[in-house]
């Protein structure tokens, strides 16, 4: 089984999500979160070779891919009018 870039971004944001619903932190602070994930996911993606992508790459791939979840989040919010 091969495991993406994705599904580590996928896997770090949720946990991170929660730990952030637990702790009541301020909605500001997310992006900033959000960039912690990517630099985490860019360092496990690189040390472990996820797939053949140069430093570059798996950097940006996993800086868009938390940077889209939080925007994500926002229309859904929008959306319901919150």
């Amino acid at each position: 089984m091969e495991i993406t870039v994705a599904i580590i971004i996928t896997a770090l944001t949720l946990i991170a999500g929660e730990i952030t619903k637990l702790t009541k932190l301020d909605n500001k602070y997310i992006p900033l979160q959000n960039l912690i994930i990517a630099v985490l996911a860019s360092i496990i993606c690189i040390v472990f070779k996820v797939q053949e992508m140069s430093v570059l790459e798996t950097i940006v791939t996993c800086i868009f891919g938390t940077m889209s979840a939080g925007g994500i989040a926002d229309l859904r919010k929008i959306k319901e009018g919150k």
